[in-house]
Order: structure tokens, then sequence, then C-alpha cells
């Protein structure tokens, strides 16, 4: 099929799977509509009913945020005598420590941590097959006459059984069934062992087409940098939130021959990141398994509005009537709060509302939604709507089968009592606070100690004068006053005791976070972090912490991600060759295990392997693939299939120097660099053979009894 014309029926796939469901005869006449405000008030008492029950999530956030930029609350009073400020940031530091792992261990081989791989097949289906194409006629001859010798005594298990596997198998090659034509009779079930033998993974093919596709797609849509956004807000407030696959429309830029503009549009699934502070979950959820429904609050210009109407099932009418009404973004009380806006100016945007979820079944029929046959009789159905002003702006049944909410939401550490997990700076909180309170006291006496304090006998000193004290001050005393009349007091120092309880609470931040100091740059390490083995011991220790996070990142958001692209793909691209039996799994608590480690495991391993008895026994193609990803290498690149190794082996055979001609009756040839068997030792060589003259290593110089004068071998004698 031609790109271009494969790019057209992609697009109308997707439309056509909304408009099966959706039936808009109202488009026109939709702002007159009357239902409109049963939807509206619908949307609205969800939203309020999610804002309300996270009240305290958001206090909880706005304190780690505070932390993280080093921001005393306006509540906090400080007394008369605490004249310092100063805020520790270990918070940020800590969190962007965090950060930096989870993106390290996601992106450390520089590919979106999600794989497909086929689904294991069933006992008695071929996984995979192979046939001969270059077959030793000799061999085959002989494997003929021997099969017919035990055909009474064995059956054609070891072959494709006609009709039965065969089919399934072209089931799973799709367009590459055809292939297998000419040889169907010379099937063989499992791997090729010979350089000529050409191996048939249909499902392996389609796993690894699929899988690029997905990673295409996550790439194209700037998937990298929404996950690390994600992975930040994750490590700082306790929660990452993620969203997609959905259909946008994206410009190609282009240019025709004269020189103008011409951009191609396509249609193609994006993902992005949300805001923790613009996703409003279903209260009564723990998670996004149990969640009914979900609002996304958006903050939209004139021109993102506007150009909401060039999307699918989007309403033009409400969009104009949207716009005509205002703007309507009012600001939270967060967000004056970390805008520093006491006086909750109103944003000149437009507030809209992104809903996804269930909704009664007779709504939707009020409103004209075409109800497929088969959820006729389902009390609530799944939908999305989009409302701004009292318009509904976008009102169709949820396009993916199954019905899902496209949201993921990937926990820090889990709450299992709340749906937001809790991060990084709400693990230190009362660490933070103790590291501030001590160095504030260690500025403060500081400066104290630093300076005398005054005491001053006015009856000692003419009256009216100016009792500032700075160098080269004089005063005027009393004439005939007794004793001393100026007194200079120093204040003991007690920095370096608050310095000391600061180091104990950051000891107590590096447990509470699991992160040591060391990690993110610290010098002064004392105690067993001082020695190679110790550094270790603790880097394992840190890496335990991370592990627990990272298998989060796996089970909340990278595989129900992955598991989204591959039923969009599977709903929406007519490519056959994508497509089988296949599974999606995420990679990023495999990666987590350092590669100095693994690659010495793998390393030990092979060593083990080369045994004879044992090499028949491992899986070699994944050993030397496995020690790749272990040096930071693409194994597709640098390593060599089954079949390919076997061709490669057999070119290198051609390069090797051939072994040099023995002429009749000469003894045979001993190791490289000795004498024939027989022959008399060379002149240099010791008892343990030819021994190295020059002094490059490896000879014994100087073994033997040296040539007298006058005797054969002597260097000074006259010729």
């Amino acid at each position: 099929m031609d790109p271009k014309d494969f790019d057209e029926s992609y697009e109308e796939n997707i439309e056509s799977s909304d408009s099966s469901f959706i039936k808009d005869v109202k488009k026109d006449s939709y702002e007159a509509d009357a239902s409109v405000g049963t939807i509206i008030s619908f949307v609205e008492n969800r939203f309020k009913k999610a804002e309300d029950s996270r009240l305290q999530d958001e206090e909880r956030w706005l304190k780690a945020y505070r932390n993280y930029r080093g921001l005393y609350n306006p509540q906090v009073q400080f007394t008369e005598a605490e004249r310092s400020r100063v805020f520790v940031k270990v918070t940020k530091t800590k969190t962007l420590a965090a950060y930096g792992q989870i993106v390290d261990v996601l992106f450390g081989n520089k590919k979106f941590p999600i794989v497909v791989d086929p689904t294991s097949l069933p006992e008695g289906v071929a996984d995979t097959v192979h046939f001969d194409s270059n077959p030793d006629p000799a061999a085959e001859e002989a494997f003929d006459t021997v099969e017919k010798a035990f055909t009474p005594f064995t059956n054609e298990e070891n072959r494709l059984a006609p009709g039965e596997t065969m089919d399934q198998l072209k089931e799973r090659m799709g367009a590459l069934a055809g292939k297998l034509g000419p040889v169907e009779d010379k099937v063989v079930e499992g791997p090729g062992t010979t350089p000529t033998a050409i191996t048939f993974s249909p499902a392996k093919v389609a796993a690894k087409k699929m899988q690029k596709k997905i990673h295409d797609q996550l790439e194209e849509s700037g998937a990298n940098k929404q996950l690390r956004l994600a992975a930040f807000e994750c490590a700082l407030f306790g929660t990452g939130i993620m969203k997609g696959p959905f259909a946008v429309n994206k410009e190609y830029p282009n240019w025709d021959d004269e020189g103008n503009y011409d951009p191609t549009i396509k249609t193609v699934p994006s993902t992005s990141n949300v805001s923790i502070w613009n996703f409003y979950p279903d209260p009564d959820a723990s998670n996004m398994d149990e969640a009914e429904y979900i609002v996304e609050r958006h903050k939209m210009s004139r021109s993102q509005l506007r150009a909401l109407k060039g999307r699918p099932f989007f309403r033009d009418n409400a969009i104009d009537t949207a716009l005509k009404t205002g703007e309507s973004y009012e600001k939270k009380w967060w967000e004056q709060v970390m805008e520093d806006d006491e006086h909750g100016s109103k944003a000149e945007r437009y507030d809209v509302k992104e809903f996804w979820g269930f909704v009664d079944r007779e709504v939707l029929e009020d409103h004209d939604i075409d109800i497929p046959r088969a959820l006729k009789d389902a009390e609530q159905l799944n939908v999305n709507l989009w409302v701004c002003n009292g318009q509904v702006l976008r009102m169709v049944m949820n396009p993916f089968k199954p019905a899902l909410i496209p949201y993921y939401a990937v926990p820090y550490e889990v709450n299992p009592y709340s749906f937001f997990g809790v991060g990084i700076a709400e693990n230190m909180d009362d660490t933070q606070t103790l590291m501030n309170g001590f160095m504030r006291m260690a500025v403060d006496n500081a400066v104290l100690s630093g300076n005398l304090l005054i005491e001053v006998d006015e009856t000692n000193l003419v009256p009216g004068q100016d009792l500032s004290v700075y160098p080269g001050k004089v005063f005027r005393r009393q004439g005939g006053a007794p004793g001393q009349a100026i007194f200079g007091t120093s204040f003991p120092n007690v920095a370096g005791e608050n310095m000391q309880l600061f180091d104990k609470a950051r000891v107590l931040a590096d447990e509470s976070t699991g992160f040591p100091s060391f990690a993110h740059g610290q010098t002064g390490v004392s105690g067993v972090g001082r020695t190679a083995s110790g550094i270790s011991m603790l880097m394992s220790a840190a890496n335990g912490s991370i592990r627990t996070v990272i298998k989060n990142v796996d089970d909340y958001l990278l595989n129900p991600l992955g598991k989204a692209f591959f039923s969009f793909n599977m709903q929406f691209d007519y490519d056959p060759e994508i497509k089988g039996d296949l599974e999606v799994k995420a990679q990023g608590t495999e990666s987590l295990m350092a590669n100095e480690v693994r690659s010495q495991r793998l390393m030990q391993f092979l060593q083990v392997a080369q045994n004879p008895t044992l090499a028949p026994f491992a899986k070699m193609d994944y050993i030397i693939r496995e020690i790749a990803v272990s040096m930071d290498l693409d194994p597709d690149k640098v390593t060599n299939s089954i079949q390919d190794a076997a061709v490669q082996a057999e070119i290198l055979k051609g390069f090797q120097a051939p072994p040099a001609p023995v002429a009749p009756g000469a003894p045979p040839a001993g190791p490289e660099g000795a004498p024939p068997a027989g022959a008399p030792p060379l002149q240099g060589a010791g008892p343990t053979g030819p021994q190295d003259m020059t002094g490059g290593g490896g000879g014994n110089i100087g073994i033997g009894a040296a040539a007298a004068p006058g005797e054969q071998g002597f260097s000074g004698n006259v010729q």
C-alpha cells in the first residue's frame, strides 16, 4: 500500500470510529437545546465534588512547593530575637536527585522503556518454523532413508499438521503467509540450526513492527519530554499524570517547488503530561482502575479555544458562543499563593473542563447520542464531554474499545487510602523544618558572638550625646565621675552545636527519603562511605529505595500507556503486519540493576556456558544481546541472529590463513613457533622451548652455558 493512501485510510478509520457512535443532528441548533443545562450541571457537580475532596491534598502540595522553592509560609510568625530568615533548600536537592535517578533509569538506553513481545503460545502450536533453502542432497537422501526405516515407530509430531498448525501459522504471519507456499511441505517446527536454514517467527515479526510503531508515535508526540515532566511532579508532589493516546491533527512543514508554504496535516495519536493541579479524579477512587470519572481543567487562550473547531466532533457554534461570552478563568486559591497574587485577579483565559466517565443513558438519549445496539440496555455509558461558558463543546461516546479513561496516575509512594501518593517533599517535611530552625539559630548566634554587646553608664557621660558606637567614636565624660562608663560584653558562640544538630537533621532527611547525601554530590562522607566497597553498599541501598518507585512507574504508567497505544493501533490502524497475539511490557525495573554488575554476571555465566557439556543449554543469542544492553549499546545494531551468526562464521573462515603444506616424509609440525618434532632444539632455546632473545618478554635469557673463547659460537673468535 502506498504510504499516502495508508495515512488517509488511517485518518478515516479514526474518524469513522467516533462517527459510528455519534449522531450530532443538532449541531447548528445546539445552543438553544434546553437539555444542555442538565449535562453542564452534571459535569460541574462532579467537578465541585472532586475539588472539595482534594483540599487537603492541595495544602500538602503547596507546602511541598514552598519547601522546594525555599519559601516560608506567610503565616509563620518569627520572634523578635529571630533575625535570620535563611531557608536551606535540601528538599530541592533531594527532589532533583530522585527525579534525575528516575529519568536515568527510564531513558538509560535512549529508548522509551516499552517493549512488545509475542504472547506465549499454547502447547502444540508452533512458535517458530524453518526450512532449509539449500539442503545437501546427500543429507536429504540419507534423512529420507532413515525416516522411511523408522516410520512405523514414529509419528509426524515434528512437522506441521496440514489444516491445523499451518493455518494458525499463516494467520499469525498475515501478509507474509504467501512466502510459505513454495516450501509448505518442507516446513519443520522450531528454529533452523544451519547457515542455510530460514526461520519464520511471525509473532516476533509483528511484535517488532508494533513496537517500532509505538516508539515512533511516542517519539513524534514528544512523550519523552512529557514523561520527564510527570516524573518531576511525581518526585515532588507524590503523583505524576500522563494522558493519551488521543488523536490530534499535526502540521508537518512543507514547501512546494515555488517556495510556497504548503503544510501536510496528518491525524496522529499523541500523549501529554497533565499537571496534578489540573487533575480532578473521582474522590471515591484510590486508583485509576476504580475511577468512575475524571475532570481535567484547561486554561485556554482565545486562539487555543478557537483551534478546537478543527478537531473532530467539536461543535463550531457552541465554541463561537463561548468565545462571545468572554474570558471566564478565575484563579484558584493555590494559584494566587503560588503566583504571589493577593488580589485574585481574573486571568484573560477561558475555563474549559474536559470530562471522561460514565453518564446515565437517558441523558445521552436526550442529546441525540446514537447509542450502539449492544449498549441499549446499559444504564450508564462512558463518554467524553467538553464544557465552557455554559456550552457543550463536544459530547461523544468513548471511542476506545474496550472503553477506558485515558489518564494514568503514578504515585511516588503509594498511599493505600488516597488516590494521590506521597512525594519526597512530604517525606522530609519535618526534617526540612528542623534544618531551617538549626541553621537560623546558628546564623543568629554567629552574628551575636561576632559583635560586642555594649553597656553604657549614662551617669558618667555628659547628657544628650549620641550613644551609637563606631570606630573613632568620642564620648564626653562628666567631670570627676568615678568608674568606667562603657563596657563591652561578648556573647558565647554555640554555632558549632547548632550545626551538629543540623547535620543530624540532614541524616534524618537521608533516611526518610532513601537518598543519601553523597548520591547527589555532597562531600565529606565519613564512615563506611570512605571506601569504594562502602560507597557501593550505600549506592545499592539507595537503588533499593528507588526500585519501588520505578516499579510503580511500570505498573501505574508505562504498562497501561503502552497497552493503550497497542489497543489504539489494533483498533484504528489497517496495517496487518503489526497485528497479532502480542503483549506490552514495561522495562523500567529491568534497567535498574547497575550495568556494571549486570555485565559482570553475564560474563561469568558466559564463561560457565563455554563448557561443552553445558553449552547446548545456554541461549547464546540472548546472553550476547543482554551484554550489549548492559554496555548501553543497541543490541539490534551490534548483534546477529542465530542464522546471521552462522553465515558470519562461514565468512570468517575464509579469512583464516590455510596451514602450511608439509613435505612428504617430513615430521609433523609442533605448536606455532616451535621446531618440528624430532628436530634439534634451536640455538638459544632453553629447557622449556625457544627463548626470547629480544628481551620483549616470555624468554629465559641467560639460561644455559655460554660459549668460551675458541669454542664454536663465541662471538670474539677470529675468522
